[in-house]
């Protein structure tokens, strides 16, 4: 994922960069995600380099909607961005962690831009499909700052543009801390998915940043007005029953 706006990250805070390059050493490293409320949970970070053939079937189908040049939003360690430049796409990754960009070189990746989403950056109509792969519609933050970002995604698609949107519905959970968390942000008068985080790893602790995790119907609320709209949904039929895809065309 493609981490915080501001100034470039300092080594210290490339704590997700750390971890991708420690696993591109054949290192085993764990993405520790740590919440504001103190809530943390640890994933295995060698899914950020999965083959097609591993990915899961959701994963699998959103590669169906590329079309046009691509950009990918958060290209991470690049898994996307390989898949379909070997499918002979033109693609553009963009990230905010340096270590990541190194990463995706290495890795063979032909663009990508050390970039966060917020200072996007390319000429009007580039690209014909922006892939925002890995839970990625987090990155939009909230509800005024996914204004903003939709309106420049606007503006540097084609007329038949379409965004490919990796989430999950935060509202389909059982979890105490999690039902505690949504309660407290709308007492704050937030969206109930509308998340606190950084990432860290052995020393390194990353800049805490917004994420936000939306129903299918918030999502609906978020686009309308923006020249963007639902195509369609496609839903996990994997072990995360909240998981789902957006596929979201633009509309003038």
């Amino acid at each position: 994922m493609v981490r915080e706006k501001m100034s470039a990250l300092r080594p210290r805070e490339d704590a997700f960069g750390q971890i991708l390059h420690a696993v591109y050493g054949e290192a085993e490293a764990f993405e520790i995600v740590e919440r504001d409320d103190g809530y943390m949970e640890a994933m295995p970070a060698k899914g950020y380099f999965s083959e097609y053939k591993d990915w899961p079937q959701i994963e699998q189908k959103a590669m169906e909607f590329a079309k046009g040049k691509i950009l990918d939003v958060g290209c991470g360690a690049g898994r996307t961005s390989l898949y379909l430049q070997g499918k002979g796409f033109d693609v553009t990754g963009i990230d905010i962690s340096p270590l990541a960009v190194k990463v995706c070189k290495l890795r063979g990746v032909e663009k990508v831009k050390l970039m966060p989403v917020e200072k996007i950056d390319f000429r009007p109509k580039t690209f014909g499909t922006i892939f925002m792969m890995g839970n990625n519609f987090g990155l939009f933050a909230n509800f005024n700052k996914a204004g903003k970002l939709l309106n420049k995604f606007h503006e540097i698609t084609s007329r038949s543009a379409v965004i490919v949107a990796d989430t999950n519905d935060p509202y389909k959970t059982d979890n105490p801390a999690h039902l505690a968390y949504h309660k407290r942000n709308r007492e704050k008068e937030r969206m109930g998915g509308q998340l606190k985080l950084r990432i860290r790893h052995k020393q390194y602790k990353g800049r805490w940043f917004e994420y936000l995790l939306v129903s299918k119907q918030e999502m609906k609320g978020i686009l309308k007005g923006t020249g963007w709209e639902i195509k369609e949904f496609i839903d996990s039929d994997g072990e995360r029953q909240s998981r789902y895809l957006a596929i979201i065309k633009k509309t003038n």
